[in-house]
């Protein structure tokens, strides 16, 4: 019996000792309620800051991290294209493709918002303590189906309405008059509607590494407090 409970005393005492550990990650006088509030708020601000910017004019085509190329299946298109001296067709339909995304990236505001709100104590904390862009991953998991959803009818639309439709198949039939080369047809609302869901999901974590890593980026007390636990 003796021996019982002197196994039952070594237990709790190392379950105490690795809650301790635990515990000790967390400086005191940081509550979870701020944890939370601190993640929303950065997170609310490279909202507001990252995709209000790629909505405006020229938000994705001046921004080089995120200007959308042609996909693999028309670079050739666009290379023969210039060759031949048609680098102003070739810029046009180009600049197009960026108009749509443009166009379709103001319906994430409210998705984003509805997906903040949501995030838990517990979520709060994991993100907290996670990886450089934890924050984006946990936004990009709750919101990228709906997203697409959203982005591709406005961008179908969208690319319909700048005339896109009509410079691609002028491109195109420029470029299938051109000897030895073959016709190509892809599916452009798919192909620019995930280009603008990747460039959303990537200014966004540009702007949680930098909160994370720069403290002047912290602009707010409730930010320099939560994330000094990061630091730690």
């Amino acid at each position: 019996m003796k021996k019982i409970f002197a196994l039952f005393g070594i237990f709790l005492l190392t379950s105490c000792a690795e809650l301790q550990t635990i515990a000790s990650q967390f400086p005191q006088g940081v509550t979870d309620a701020e944890i939370s509030s601190g993640l929303k708020q950065a997170l609310q601000f490279g909202i507001d800051k990252e995709v209000t910017s790629l909505a405006k004019e020229d938000g994705f085509f001046s921004n080089e991290l995120v200007r959308i190329g042609l996909p693999p299946e028309l670079q050739k298109v666009d290379r023969t294209l210039r060759d031949i001296g048609l680098d102003a067709l070739a810029d046009e339909g180009l600049r197009v493709l960026n108009r749509a995304a443009e166009d379709a990236v103001s319906e994430a505001i409210p998705v984003f918002a509805d997906a903040v709100t949501g995030i838990t104590f517990a979520d709060a904390r994991n993100i907290l303590m996670g990886g450089e862009d934890a924050a984006t991953v946990y936004l990009s998991n709750r919101t990228e189906q709906e997203l697409y959803s959203r982005f591709n009818p406005i961008i179908s639309n969208s690319l319909d309405k700048v005339g896109a439709t009509q410079v691609w198949k002028n491109i195109i039939e420029k470029y299938n008059a051109v000897p030895v080369t073959s016709n190509v047809n892809p599916d452009l609302p798919d192909y620019v509607t995930n280009e603008a869901l990747d460039g959303v999901f990537l200014m966004i974590a540009k702007e949680e590494k930098e909160i994370r890593s720069s403290i002047s980026a912290r602009t707010t007390d409730l930010l320099r407090r939560v994330f000094a636990v990061q630091d730690r």
